[in-house]
């Protein structure tokens, strides 16, 4: 396990384009394993996770050939040629939670998903219970954790009403719904991100929107073509709260992804008085893409729930961070989902920014911040989890006297890259 130290630091300036999409390029490599012929991939997210994917669909028969450097190519098995394996899905929970409802469908073969120790923490029963009323037969340690055994079965369409949003869980659903007997219905109860529904509709598939719900039918076959990933909006957002925190800063982001239902951070920081500019927006790979333009401003305080929860839910972290430095007492409600990513990041959110001098109360749904104008600086445990690390990161670099991050070589899981980029937009 490895730390590094952020200190204080000199207004950030510069520009650089993120690393790309990290849940676009899980979608992608799925899709086109679930595709006939080639599908050539731009832009795919070289990192730990996403390798993760790779490893997945060659182990049940994709082959892929080239690099994310220089483009991948994979060749597909078809919506029901996965071949049997044992799966070891690294720190993936995309992957833990998308693969099983390809898979689930596909009669007379069994596959076996574990990973690692956070991954052996993370529930998966908000996946099994949906799919076994779709008719899959799936078992798990305790009905609830991995290692997740799947028995490829014949499936039938459902409706099914989550009791959450969740883009994985969809996603999964709609997956399963390709292969199920007729026609399957997800309504959720607030939208989240789209990535899954535009990917498949691209490759013939006929998935639709109506309101809150998704309607899926079942497919023959999917023809992808090319896929091509834009800048990771997630992964963006560590500069753009570090160029707000940090007094003087200008930062250009390049060719990230706008899909509205990834932005719900841009949303709230410029409602707490951010200045975030869009320039040049248009299309690439069928997501919206702009330059971002970002300086640092003063913040007040917000109260974020609802409907914002699912469109910033990965950014929620930076939202409490960038709290502490704000003008007044901040709400973050109903995002009980924290609890389920890679580690409770309620819990670890709150712990963190208490060590660095923050005044953070945790609640079952969120947490509850109370401004102080900045941080003190001080030591945290990343618990394995890359999005603390790069915020321990942020932190250090706005804080009085700096952080130490325990634990950094956790970012490596989203974004290897992120030391020496940040290093770029401090002059070093």
């Amino acid at each position: 396990m490895s730390s590094a130290r952020f200190d204080p630091t000199a207004p950030l300036r510069g520009s650089l384009r993120p690393p790309s999409d990290k849940s676009i390029s899980h979608r992608a490599a799925l899709i086109a394993a679930m595709g006939e012929g080639e599908t050539v991939i731009s832009g795919y997210l070289d990192a730990a996770d996403t390798r993760s994917t790779l490893a997945a669909v060659e182990a049940v028969g994709a082959r892929v050939a080239g690099s994310p450097a220089e483009g991948l190519r994979i060749e597909g098995v078809g919506l029901r040629g996965a071949g049997p394996a044992t799966i070891d899905v690294g720190n993936a929970g995309t992957l833990l939670r998308l693969l099983p409802g390809w898979l689930a469908g596909q009669e007379g073969e069994s596959w076996t998903l574990d990973g690692d120790e956070s991954i052996r923490r993370r529930p998966v029963d908000r996946i099994v219970v949906p799919l076994r009323r779709m008719g899959a037969n799936l078992s798990a340690r305790e009905d609830r954790l991995p290692p997740l055994e799947i028995r490829g079965t014949t499936l039938h369409g459902a409706t099914y009403e989550m009791p959450i949003a969740s883009a994985q869980v969809k996603s999964c659903l709609v997956f399963a719904g390709l292969l199920a007997g007729g026609e399957t219905r997800i309504v959720e109860p607030l939208p989240s991100r789209d990535h899954t529904e535009r990917m498949l509709a691209a490759a013939g598939a006929l998935v639709e929107r109506d309101g809150n719900g998704v309607i899926v039918r079942p497919a023959e076959r999917l023809q992808v073509g090319s896929i091509s990933v834009p800048a990771d909006i997630s992964s963006a957002a560590f500069f753009i709260v570090a160029a707000l925190l940090v007094g003087d800063s200008e930062v250009v982001l390049e060719e990230v992804n706008v899909n509205p239902t990834r932005t719900g951070l841009l949303t709230i920081l410029e409602r707490m008085g951010a200045e975030i500019e869009r320039d040049g927006e248009t299309e690439e790979g069928g997501e919206p893409i702009a330059t971002l333009r970002i300086r640092s401003a003063s913040l007040q305080a917000t109260e974020v729930g609802g409907a914002e929860i699912p469109l910033a839910i990965d950014e929620l972290p930076l939202v409490a961070l960038a709290a502490c430095f704000a003008e007044g007492t901040t709400v973050i409600r109903d995002a009980e989902e924290l609890r389920r990513k890679e580690s409770d990041r309620i819990e670890t959110v709150t712990a963190a920014l208490r060590a660095l001098g923050g005044k953070v109360e945790p609640t079952e749904d969120g947490m509850v911040i109370e401004g102080t104008g900045g941080l003190r600086g001080g030591t945290i445990e990343s618990h394995g989890d890359h999005r603390i690390a790069m915020l321990g990161a942020v932190a250090g670099l706005a804080s009085k006297e700096g952080v130490e991050v325990q634990g950094m070589d956790a970012a490596a899981v989203s974004y290897p890259g992120f030391e020496s980029d940040l290093a770029s937009l401090l002059g070093r």
